[in-house]
């Protein structure tokens, strides 16, 4: 065997561990997060309650309180990151993320608008996020183009930042006139949480994750070979601006589907694709997959310290998630920058 050639065995060995890591953390902060709170229940307690067995208070707190909070961060955790790993393949950009690029900001002007305006209807909100979303990519582009061409994925993020802070703006205006009850919810919910889980909301965010996730992960290969850059990806048979445009909505669909059902939560799309690259997915597929995994990971646990850092009070979970984003963005900025 040359010095190039790695043995079958260790190639599945290597590429096994980061999905049984995964699967590992993830049961482990799931429990965890099932068993503490205000209320602390025993781990055999919790079992059972999953099972509908035990007493009724421990039954309704896991299955109608818990259960419902910790698959909504999982599935939050999981759609922000899948966007950010198809951002950064699509740009061609470690450091694209939806949070960043101002597509979260823009689903958060649709969102909170509507609940200023008194919209209750769940559905009916999402719309508006998605809406808003949209809208904001639409302007990043068009701002870059404008600049210097949207194919320069520096002026992309820049961009992006900019609509983001003009997405924060529009936020304060839309909350202006907004009655106190609302005002405090719609505040809450820009800063992140998983406060208001319910069945319905792990339904529509299930939803969500598997048709536009799917969507991804099929055109994984279109990734594959955007990231060679224009001109190969146009050799090899890629219409690379219809390519290009149709990832960057799906992906920006998908961050809006996560802010519609937990608010603006930063730096996941950003943190867990490197790390998933980090441990060894290099191609978009699989790098897409255990983003998945990880990122469901990262937010159950960022989740669980937002509830009981200072417990009984809550942290918002963004500001968790930048306190380990931020530093991060820090780090690969010195990387790829000149």
């Amino acid at each position: 065997m040359t010095r190039t050639e790695v043995s079958p065995h260790t190639a599945a060995g290597r590429g096994a561990w980061p999905w049984v890591l995964g699967v590992v953390l993830l049961v482990i902060v799931s429990l965890l997060a099932i068993a503490l709170g205000a209320v602390s229940l025993p781990f055999d307690t919790v079992i059972n309650a999953l099972r509908g067995s035990g007493d009724a208070a421990s039954v309704s707190i896991v299955q109608e309180l818990r259960l419902p909070r910790v698959l909504l961060a999982a599935l939050v955790g999981a759609g922000l990151a899948m966007s950010g790993g198809a951002l950064q393949g699509t740009m061609r950009n470690p450091l694209a993320e939806p949070y960043l690029l101002g597509v979260s900001g823009g689903a958060a002007v649709g969102a909170v608008t509507a609940m200023a305006l008194g919209v209750d209807a769940p559905a009916l909100i999402t719309g508006c996020a998605f809406a808003g979303a949209a809208a904001a990519t639409l302007l990043v582009t068009a701002l870059a183009r404008v600049v210097g061409g949207s194919g320069d994925t520096r002026l992309l993020l820049m961009a992006g930042v900019v609509v983001g802070a003009f997405a924060n703006a529009a936020i304060l205006v839309a909350l202006a006139d907004a009655p106190p009850e609302r005002l405090r919810g719609a505040l809450w919910w820009m800063m992140g949480s998983a406060a208001d889980a319910s069945w319905s909301a792990v339904g529509r965010s299930a939803v969500a994750l598997a048709l536009l996730g799917s969507v991804l992960v099929w055109r994984a290969r279109d990734l594959d070979v955007l990231a060679l850059g224009g001109e190969p990806a146009a050799a090899l048979g890629v219409n690379v601006e219809r390519a290009s445009r149709t990832l960057f909505l799906v992906a920006s669909w998908l961050a809006a589907a996560t802010v519609a059902a937990a608010g603006l939560v930063g730096f996941v799309g950003l943190v867990v694709p490197n790390l998933a690259r980090a441990l060894g997915a290099r191609r978009h597929r699989p790098m897409l997959l255990l983003s998945a995994l990880y990122g469901a990971v990262l937010l159950v646990a960022a989740d669980l310290l937002a509830r009981t850092l200072r417990a009984p009070a809550e942290l918002p979970l963004g500001a968790v998630t930048a306190l380990v984003g931020v530093p991060f963005f820090l780090s690969q900025l010195r990387k790829v920058t000149p």
